[in-house]
């Protein structure tokens, strides 16, 4: 991705909230270890205190943004703050529900004990673009702060956005990713009668038993800048995002199109985008939910883009479980700390190979590996496609 006079977008920092860690460190410690269990992934133990300024700031924000300001505030002390002016600085970050569970809450308080006790602050709390407005305020970045609202496809296509407002020089910088906090009695049941979440509570992506995917909740938040600028400072590049697309399958509300052909057309816009050819792709992090027909079709759209086996491909899902409007984001990261580690992280839960499915996938053990290009997918519901390029960094 290469906008006007040249413009790259480096990636500089790092923040992630998720069920197996908090924080890069913890995080990549956890996509190392055994898989979990249960029907959940939760982020157990959470203190959201040391990301706001007062308690009563903090209880005045939904999980969704307590985790959206933690994971900006670590992408920050981990990349250092960009100079320049705050009216070129954005901030992006995508969501799939918002504040649910506030609003799930306040309508059992009406129920039970009447309009008039129904919270004040339901609306502020509730909206899908409380977390990228938080973030705003409390770093007083006054560029672009917008959210993105495109279910599981959401964080690809707002951390897409963010680089290309860098690329095209309307700023220089953003906080780009997304937050997700739907474990709810009400959505839990919703996606469970759906017969979307897994009934053995495993997730296990591209496995011939997978039976659906694993809900969950974390963010993350990437520190994108324009490449010269970052470099200047003499921040550290984890790499770069050089290409992304988005398109619709417009084909069913829940199902991929057959054949995954929508995710086919956006793999392809999105090596364009970054100037590569099938070729050059070193690895792919799969959206990879677990759930039957969704893996079977990203894996058949795979395989139509690089051939079989083709690249390397994981789901880190195994482990994180399915973090909904947050995914891509949390998998972004993934794959910049895969660069950085040199690793790739194993999908957990793949044990029994499905004979069906004739992609690479990494499973059993982290893989090493010399860094290139990955191509990062996430799809959601209502036939949204995201697919990201990420790249080390070369001169």
């Amino acid at each position: 991705m290469r906008g006007a006079e040249g413009r790259r977008v480096a990636i500089t920092g790092l923040g992630v909230v998720a069920s197996c860690g908090i924080g890069k460190d913890a995080f990549w410690d956890g996509l190392l270890g055994p898989a979990p269990t249960g029907r959940q992934r939760s982020v157990d133990d959470w203190d959201p205190s040391p990301w706001f300024d007062n308690p009563k700031d903090a209880r005045r924000a939904d999980r969704f943004q307590q985790f959206a300001m933690a994971a900006a505030a670590m992408a920050l002390e981990d990349g250092g703050e960009p100079t320049g002016d705050p009216g070129r600085k954005g901030v992006i970050i995508a969501t799939g529900v918002g504040g649910l569970a506030t609003l799930e809450d306040q309508v059992v308080v009406r129920h039970e004990r009447g309009v008039r006790r129904v919270s004040p602050f339901l609306v502020p709390m509730m909206m899908a673009n409380a977390a990228p407005a938080a973030v705003s305020m409390k770093y007083g970045w006054q560029g672009p702060c917008e959210n993105v609202v495109t279910a599981c496809a959401a964080s690809n296509h707002a951390l897409g956005y963010a680089a290309r407002l860098i690329a095209w020089g309307v700023i220089d910088a953003a906080l780009a990713g997304g937050s997700e906090a739907p474990l709810t009695e009400t959505a839990v049941a919703a996606f469970a009668n759906m017969t979307a979440l897994s009934s053995s509570g495993i997730s296990r992506p591209f496995d011939a038993e997978r039976d659906g995917f694993v809900i969950a909740e974390g963010a993350a938040v990437l520190l994108l800048e324009e490449l010269s600028a970052a470099r200047a400072r003499g921040a550290r590049i984890y790499g770069e995002i050089a290409g992304a697309a988005s398109n619709a399958d417009a084909h069913h509300i829940t199902a991929p199109s057959p054949g995954g052909a929508g995710a086919v057309a956006c793999m392809q816009q999105a090596l364009a985008d970054a100037g590569l050819s099938p070729d050059d792709v070193r690895h792919v992090n799969a959206h990879g939910t677990s759930t039957p027909l969704n893996d079977a079709a990203e894996a058949e759209a795979v395989a139509k883009v690089f051939g079989a086996p083709g690249p390397p491909v994981t789901s880190i899902k195994g482990i994180t479980g399915h973090s909904l409007g947050a995914a891509g984001a949390i998998e972004a990261v993934s794959v910049a700390l895969s660069f950085d580690r040199q690793l790739i992280p194993p999908t957990a839960g793949y044990a029994n190979p499905d004979p069906e499915l004739t992609i690479d996938v990494v499973h059993g053990e982290a893989r090493p590996w010399k860094p290139g290009p990955t191509l990062s997918n996430n799809f959601g519901f209502g036939g949204h496609n995201g697919s990201l390029v990420i790249a080390p960094f070369t001169d």
